[in-house]
């Protein structure tokens, strides 16, 4: 009778195609590459190329802000636009919230609004909410939004990013939305997704990072928000 051959040796035999079984892998050659924690065991990761990889979750970032407050326009073009460029999709969900420090009313039934900056902030929430309602896809809005705030007047020049970034869209929509009681209804939801704030929000830009406000979080975001997401995203 053949003598018994140790099973540490034979845990070290060669595999046609596959190299060497390492020690704590139990699985057969053909196993290695059926999941991670197999391919892990048995020192295979480099062999199994089509192995697949849990999808990691994307860095949420939300942006509550005020479409002429200096200091939310500064943020929004040169720190989110440029990450939203630079990054992967699925690396990155934004949510903009166009409200801030406004103050709302109810007058007869219809919600009215007093904004930091005057009526013409007010106009320009108004105009970025619509368009965000009428546009739906991010892709498609965000980048007329830039447009907007990095330019003379984000009140006036809609039409004319409309024409560069988004020519699909129906700016007479978008100015009905503004003028009609869908905007006053969209711009209520704003203002009910900032006072739940929690904590409650003390100046803008607020950012918001995968659900959580601190001063440590808004600093770094304010900093280099690219290099917050690239630390974050696992």
């Amino acid at each position: 009778m053949a003598p018994a051959v140790p099973l540490a040796l034979l845990a070290l035999v060669a595999l046609p195609g596959l190299g060497v079984a390492f020690p704590g892998c139990d699985y057969p050659a053909h196993l290695w590459c059926s999941s991670p924690e197999i391919a892990v065991a048995c020192q295979a990761e480099s062999r199994c190329a089509n192995l697949s990889h849990p999808a990691a979750a994307p860095v949420e970032v939300s942006l509550f802000y005020e479409s002429l407050c200096p200091a939310c326009r500064w943020f929004l073009v040169q720190e989110l636009f440029t990450a939203w460029l630079l990054l992967p999709a699925e690396a990155l969900n934004i949510t903009l919230v166009p409200y801030g420090n406004a103050m709302e009313r109810n007058i007869s039934g219809k919600w009215q609004f007093q904004c930091q900056h005057g009526p013409e902030e007010c106009l320009g929430n108004m105009i970025e909410t619509c368009l965000m309602h009428e546009a739906q896809n991010f892709s498609t809005y965000f980048p007329v939004i830039f447009c907007l705030e990095s330019g003379t007047s984000v009140t006036k020049n809609l039409e004319a990013c409309l024409q560069i970034y988004a020519p699909q869209l129906d700016g007479g929509r978008i100015a009905a939305c503004v003028q009609g009681d869908t905007g006053a209804a969209l711009m209520h939801r704003n203002a009910q997704l900032t006072e739940a704030l929690d904590p409650p929000h003390q100046y803008v830009p607020w950012i918001v990072i995968n659900g959580k406000h601190t001063d440590e979080l808004q600093a770094e975001a304010q900093d280099s928000l690219l290099g917050l997401i690239c630390r974050l995203y696992q």
